[in-house]
């Protein structure tokens, strides 16, 4: 990749999944897998065009919009659409490239893709918002649908800038068809898909503790980074599983319980409101219960049993993973994808060899947080059929998928990476090498390699 510009979120996403398959037996076993290798880690499409729409002052403004079509091995391309001022073709890469295994891992007929634009929604008006999502989606609309490419919400993009640009899609391409998911519930959206990403995160999270022999969440405390939408749906699984959450943070700091003291699903919904209107924690009313932290994040501030990154990639620095062991915590589970730098995971992963069955165990977020992207296959699912069903129905199916996830990572790491007695299985090396396998297998299938 010497030839290509610099583009360090997806290299380190790409060096992570490499690392992982040359330290397993996978290539000894299957030297051919490393042709596969080759040929998925470059996007099958890259779409890049220009967004131009007038804001309230009717000045015309510019921004870049992309769409990475990296796999349809298994699918038409799924992924989300992310609206903020850090979105580059890297971020979109890392962020497709990890969406492909991670949507293996459904074990949905779903490929791999990501898009969004540099647009901040910050400071915009609702119009200025509207004005712009329609404006993307116009451009947008010529290189998706149903069959081809499914985008969803990301950063920035919540269900009522996925009704915009349904109804943009719509009136270009003369056509009602499930080519978006995180829709409204009165045209076509799935019941749980807000609640998907946190619940099946905490529904992963229970096979571990399961697996470890640590109970369950109950009593368990409870750190989570993040106050949006999978940082709130994970807090009000887990508290509703008996956990006590004891932080929540956004991008200007973290609010952290002090003493006893911990958030109820009040206080959660409170913060949630505030989001909605794009408010900071530091507009919550915290006096008395809570310890606000500037420019922080919660893991140097906690005692806790389990850490849930849930807010954006690279949010646990080695020196934090360290404070995370050190405070006692045994489990971490990534909510964000790519939540911690690869020099965390390779602390948590010296830390089970060397701990085994009394160490910190973690999950990757391909793995951990494939819950949002598994109930968005069920909505495609149910607009297929023109049938919505029921709360139930998808929470089960939820459950099923995020245990069939966790059993293939930890039955892949048995198989092919080596593990001493007492040592648990590495399920972020078994999470890649089971993804890696089933996309490169239906590759084959399909011609891409021999």
């Amino acid at each position: 990749m010497s030839n290509l510009p610099s583009e360090p979120e997806f290299e380190q996403a790409y060096t992570e999944l490499v690392s992982t398959l040359e330290n397993s037996t996978l290539f000894e076993q299957n030297p051919e897998y490393k042709t596969a290798l080759k040929i998925v880690s470059i996007p099958e499409r890259i779409i890049q065009f220009r967004v131009v729409w007038e804001d309230d002052k009717n000045q015309v403004q510019v921004n870049r919009g992309y769409r990475v079509q990296f796999n349809s091995a298994l699918g038409p391309y799924k992924g989300g659409l992310r609206f903020h001022p850090t979105v580059n073709l890297s971020i979109l890469k890392f962020l497709g490239f990890e969406q492909i295994f991670k949507n293996a891992l459904t074990g949905l007929n779903i490929g791999g893709g990501k898009g969004g634009a540099d647009f901040d929604p910050k400071g915009k008006s609702d119009n200025e918002i509207r004005k712009f999502c329609v404006a993307f989606m116009r451009e947008l609309s010529r290189h998706i649908g149903a069959d081809t490419d499914v985008p969803a919400g990301d950063i920035g993009v919540s269900p009522r800038e996925i009704g915009w640009m349904f109804g943009t899609y719509k009136a270009a391409q003369n056509k009602w068809e499930g080519v978006l998911t995180g829709k409204g519930g009165s045209w076509g959206g799935s019941l749980i898909r807000p609640e998907a990403t946190g619940y099946g995160l905490v529904y992963y999270v229970e096979h571990m503790i399961k697996y470890a022999g640590q109970g369950s969440f109950k009593g368990k405390r409870v750190a989570i980074s993040g106050s949006g939408n999978v940082a709130q749906y994970a807090a009000i699984k887990a508290i509703e599983l008996g956990a006590t959450v004891v932080s929540l943070s956004d991008s200007k700091g973290a609010l952290v319980a002090e003493g006893d003291k911990s958030f109820s699903p009040e206080d959660v919904m409170a913060i949630a409101a505030l989001k909605v209107k794009r408010k900071a924690l530091t507009d919550f009313d915290h006096s008395g219960k809570y310890k606000y932290v500037d420019g922080a994040r919660p893991w140097t501030h906690v005692k806790v049993d389990i850490a849930l990154p849930c807010a954006t990639q690279n949010e646990v620095s080695k020196e934090e993973a360290e404070a995370l062991i050190a405070s006692g915590a045994r489990f971490i589970a990534e909510g964000s994808n790519m939540g911690c730098t690869q020099a965390a995971i390779d602390v948590f992963e010296a830390h089970r060899q060397a701990k085994k069955s009394e160490a910190i165990w973690y999950a990757p977020g391909k793995a951990a947080n494939a819950g949002g992207v598994a109930v968005s296959g069920l909505e495609m699912a149910q607009n297929s059929q023109r049938v919505p069903w029921t709360s139930e129905e998808v929470d089960g199916k939820l459950k099923n998928i995020m245990e069939e996830a966790f059993k293939n990572g930890l039955e892949t790491a048995k198989k092919y990476v080596k593990a001493s007695e007492g040592e648990f299985p590495s399920l972020v090396a078994g999470s890649n090498i089971a993804g890696f396998v089933k996309v490169a297998a239906a590759m084959h299938d399909q011609g891409d390699w021999w």
